[in-house]
């Protein structure tokens, strides 16, 4: 991938806020998701109950809905490094990428393979 990825429409950026959320709250029992774009790319953070706040990952648009490459926050070194899912695609859905970084940022090797609760809509 080179050059600055395209933007996604402002109606793709609500949605992308609005599945990250609701799969933060259901799988992961976090506050919430704060995502900014910045060109392409979408930043994702953590709201944690107490307040506080956890960098997780950067996605970047790819011009699909549903598929988004996937870079991890590393805190140590205060980067953004493209990785890979577990099923070894540089891209996939917002949720995949989402259980990727919060297994990766709150040591649940396991998350990618455990199936979430069931949900109480």
């Amino acid at each position: 991938m080179s050059g600055m990825p395209k933007n996604p429409p402002e109606s793709m950026k609500h949605h992308l806020r609005q599945r990250l959320n609701d799969h933060a709250r259901s799988r992961w029992q976090l506050s919430g998701i704060d995502v900014r774009f910045r060109g392409g790319f979408a930043y994702v953070e953590a709201r944690l109950h107490g307040g506080a706040y956890a960098r997780l990952c950067r996605l970047r648009f790819q011009g699909l809905p549903h598929t988004w490459a996937f870079a991890i926050y590393l805190p140590y070194e205060g980067i953004y490094q493209d990785s890979l899912l577990p099923s070894g695609y540089p891209s996939g859905s917002p949720e995949e990428v989402l259980d990727c970084a919060c297994a990766f940022h709150f040591a649940d090797p396991d998350a990618h393979t455990t199936p979430p609760p069931p949900s109480t809509n």
